[in-house]
C-alpha cells in the first residue's frame, strides 16, 4: 500500500530514482552515476534512452524496409545510401545530448510542484485520467503544428535551424535515421509544446515521459516514405509531400489541424493525378 501522507514531490522523486536506477544500473557502474546530483542522473537517463530508443528503432526499421522486404515497399533508386544514413545519424548524434535537457527541465519542475502533473492514476481516477490525456494531445498537436509552421514561415528560424533538416527533401534522401536529424534548438522548439501542456492540464507524468520516448519511434516511422493509409493518421506518404513542398502537413500525429488551417496535401490525390 501506497503512504497516503507522502506528498506529490516525494512520489515524483521516487519515480525518478527509480528510472535512473533501472537505466543507469543497467549501463553504467553505480560509482560513476550514483554520486551525481539527480538532475544529471536523469539528464544521463534521458540521453541513453534517447540513444538507444534511436538506433533500436531506427536499425530495425531499416532492416525490415530496405533488407528484409527490399524492393517491396520502395523501389531500388528510392533507398537512401548508407553515406546519407550515417550523415543523419551524425546530426542527430550531436543533437541528443541537446534534446535530453527539456525533458530533465521537466522533471525537475514537476518534481518542485511547478507543473499540473500527478504521479498514480487513482490520484484522479481513469475517467478523468483519460478525459486529461485527451486534451493533451490537443494541446500538443496544436502547439506542434503552429511551432513547425512558423519555423518555415519566419525567414530567421528556418535559415538557421528547420534548413538543417529539410536538406533531406526526396525519397532517396530520407530514412527513419533522418527522424530526430535537427539543429539542436530546432528538435527542442518542436517538442516543446510536450512540455507546455504539463503547466495548463492535470498529466499522468509517466503518460508525459511514455509519450515523450515514444515521439522518437514515430519520428522515425514518419520518414520512412511508406504510406501506411490510415485515416486520420499523419504518415510517412503525408510527411513526405512535407519534404518535398515545403507548404504543406505541419501536422504531428494526425491530419487535423493540417485540415484546419487549410494546409493539408493529400499523398493519394497525388497518386491521382500522376496517373
Amino acid at each position: 500500500m501506497e503512504d497516503p501522507t507522502i506528498g506529490y514531490g516525494e512520489l515524483f522523486a521516487q519515480d525518478s530514482d527509480l528510472y535512473n536506477r533501472i537505466v543507469l544500473g543497467t549501463f553504467l557502474p553505480h560509482t560513476v552515476w550514483a554520486p551525481l546530483p539527480r538532475f544529471f542522473q536523469t539528464w544521463l537517463r534521458n540521453y541513453i534512452g534517447g540513444v538507444l530508443l534511436y538506433f533500436i528503432s531506427g536499425f530495425l526499421w531499416c532492416f525490415y524496409i530496405y533488407y528484409w522486404k527490399r524492393n517491396v515497399y520502395l523501389p531500388k533508386d528510392s533507398i537512401p545510401t548508407r553515406r546519407a544514413m550515417l550523415l543523419q545519424i551524425s546530426v542527430a548524434m550531436k543533437a541528443m545530448p541537446w534534446y535530453s535537457v527539456l525533458p530533465t527541465i521537466s522533471e525537475y519542475l514537476t518534481e518542485i510542484g511547478l507543473t499540473k502533473s500527478f504521479p498514480r492514476i487513482h490520484n484522479v481516477g481513469w475517467l478523468p485520467y483519460v478525459g486529461y490525456l485527451a486534451i493533451y494531445m490537443i494541446i500538443v498537436e496544436f502547439g506542434i503544428y503552429w511551432m513547425h509552421r512558423e519555423l518555415h514561415d519566419i525567414k530567421p528560424l528556418y535559415k538557421y535551424l528547420h534548413a538543417t533538416h529539410h536538406i533531406y527533401n526526396k525519397q532517396n534522401t530520407l530514412s527513419p535515421f533522418a527522424g530526430l536529424a535537427f539543429h539542436p534548438l530546432d528538435g527542442i522548439l518542436q517538442a516543446l509544446p510536450h512540455s507546455l501542456a504539463l503547466f495548463i492540464v492535470p498529466i499522468h507524468f509517466t503518460a508525459h515521459l511514455a509519450l515523450i520516448f515514444i515521439e522518437g519511434i514515430w519520428t522515425a516511422n514518419i520518414h520512412d516514405c511508406i504510406h501506411g493509409k490510415l485515416w486520420p493518421v499523419m504518415g510517412a506518404g503525408y510527411h513526405t509531400i512535407h519534404h518535398t513542398t515545403y507548404r504543406h502537413n505541419y501536422g504531428h500525429y494526425t491530419i487535423w489541424m493540417d485540415w484546419m488551417f487549410g494546409t493539408l496535401r493529400d499523398p493519394e490525390e497525388d497518386e491521382g493525378k500522376a496517373m
